[in-house]
């Protein structure tokens, strides 16, 4: 079997048109570019075609600014996340040798790149920038563009090794949060700590709760939420959850020596609170920057499963008495409730079908951001999906052409191999599915996803074809 390449970044950069240069001062307009290596002439020359093909076809489509240009080996997609200031990202293409060692021809298959999964890449790197340092124009004009070059100098050469372009898929579209419902009696014992905890310290603003990789309650707008989300289960837990303790549920007997314990620390702040002598690492984040941006302290708390996130107001002094206060309120508390959850998720919830031939489906709520899959193995967006990634491929491209289908509608394609593949559009959700039926018809396939909506989506109303 022939080996494919994998999808790989040749370029990102990012460049202001506002810079009107004179001749060997073109270089001032580059912002920042990646990867380094590449000579100065290079990235001048780079930044001149783009912008170059920018002014150009804006004289075809006075609607809205280019999109992507295609050429045979590379994809390249443009995002203006605010005037004059334009990203830009160069992916190659993945690519077969065919032949023998006298003739071989590269195939490049350009069917693997899509538009808008990278064009939401570029939009994810821009939100992920933005929650930590503000708005490019903000930090330009309360400090200089010298700073502005210097934060895209730390940020993006940290944030572009994390990236793994080949794992991008119809995920990196929807950006969307994975919520765990749960019974009456373990919500409210949620609703409650967090209320206790707002009460107890006012300088808390707003809190988020997670258990594992899925939110139970968040008191942010639902579009900061969400980036704050893809940062915690993509970034900051991973990279810490080899060294949180570990074990099984706390011992509900009152006599038990384990009874007075707690098994939560910070993960954001102080590492030790027993020798700490200063409040360590706690990073700032901007809210609400559409409107009316806000500085809080980004206060990360984790016990067991059960992950708290706690936005303290920018302007307030933090001290390590503080910290340890909230470590006294929140350990055992937050131990106790993630134990009484994790008990909760054994018993109900009950996991996807292993089977090779079950149904595979991926369903998105635009209005409150919420997904569920059982394609994706997990919420990290680490490549590990349980079908086939053609499968993936074709429901990326029934969401690309979602538009034609106006307020509601259904696709549905057969491939080669006798899978199915169902994309429903309703109501500003969409759900996609991939069933293996070999004799089926359309009808059965028909039947069997309205089954498989009945089944997992209870009570999600789809518009009636």
């Amino acid at each position: 079997m022939m080996a494919k390449s994998e999808i790989e970044l040749k370029n990102f950069f990012i460049f202001s048109s506002s810079y009107e240069s004179k001749e060997g001062e073109e270089y001032n307009k580059v912002l920042y570019y990646y990867p380094p290596t590449d000579d100065i002439n290079t990235q001048v020359n780079n930044v001149g075609l783009v912008e170059a093909i920018i002014k150009f076809t804006g004289n075809f489509k006075p609607s809205g600014p280019l999109n992507s240009l295609h050429t045979l080996k590379k994809r390249q997609l443009y995002f203006e996340p605010e005037p004059n200031y334009w990203m830009v990202i160069t992916i190659n293409l993945p690519f077969i040798n065919k032949g023998s060692n006298e003739s071989t021809v590269v195939e490049y298959i350009e069917e693997d790149v899509h538009d808008t999964i990278y064009k939401a890449v570029l939009k994810q790197a821009y939100a992920m920038y933005r929650l930590f340092s503000g708005t490019y124009t903000s930090t330009e004009r309360e400090y200089s563009i010298t700073a502005l070059r210097n934060k895209f100098e730390h940020f993006y050469t940290a944030y572009l090794k994390t990236l793994n372009l080949s794992n991008c898929d119809i995920l990196n579209v929807f950006s969307g949060i994975h919520f765990l419902p749960l019974d009456k009696q373990n919500f409210l014992n949620v609703q409650c700590f967090i209320n206790a905890l707002e009460c107890n310290y006012p300088i808390i603003e707003y809190v988020s709760f997670l258990f594992n990789d899925s939110l139970i309650w968040s008191g942010i707008e639902p579009d900061d939420t969400q980036i704050i989300y893809q940062y915690l289960i993509s970034t900051l837990l991973p990279a810490n959850i080899e060294t949180e303790l570990q074990g099984g549920s706390i011992p509900r007997n009152p006599s038990s020596p384990f009874a007075s314990l707690h098994y939560g620390r910070f993960i954001t702040g102080p590492t030790n609170l027993k020798t700490a002598h200063t409040i360590g690492k706690v990073p700032k984040i901007f809210l609400n920057n559409e409107a009316n941006p806000s500085v809080y302290y980004f206060i990360v708390y984790r016990a067991l499963n059960a992950t708290i996130c706690l936005f303290v107001n920018g302007g307030v002094d933090l001290t390590v008495e503080l910290f340890k206060e909230l470590d006294a309120f929140m350990g055992q508390r937050l131990s106790s409730i993630a134990s009484d959850i994790g008990e909760y998720c054994t018993r109900s919830i009950i996991p996807p079908s292993s089977s090779d031939t079950s149904p595979r489906f991926i369903y998105f709520n635009k209005l409150n951001l919420a997904y569920k899959s059982t394609i994706h193995l997990d919420n990290r967006q680490s490549g590990n999906v349980s079908c086939g990634k053609e499968l993936v491929q074709i429901m990326a491209d029934m969401n690309s052409r979602k538009e034609s289908l106006s307020f509601a509608g259904e696709t549905i394609v057969k491939t080669m191999n006798d899978y199915w593949v169902v994309g429903k559009v309703s109501n500003l959700r969409e759900f996609y599915v991939a069933l293996q039926h070999k004799n089926a018809s359309l009808i059965d396939i028909s039947d069997e996803v309205k089954k498989i909506c009945d089944t997992e989506l209870k009570g999600i109303f789809f518009h009636p074809m």
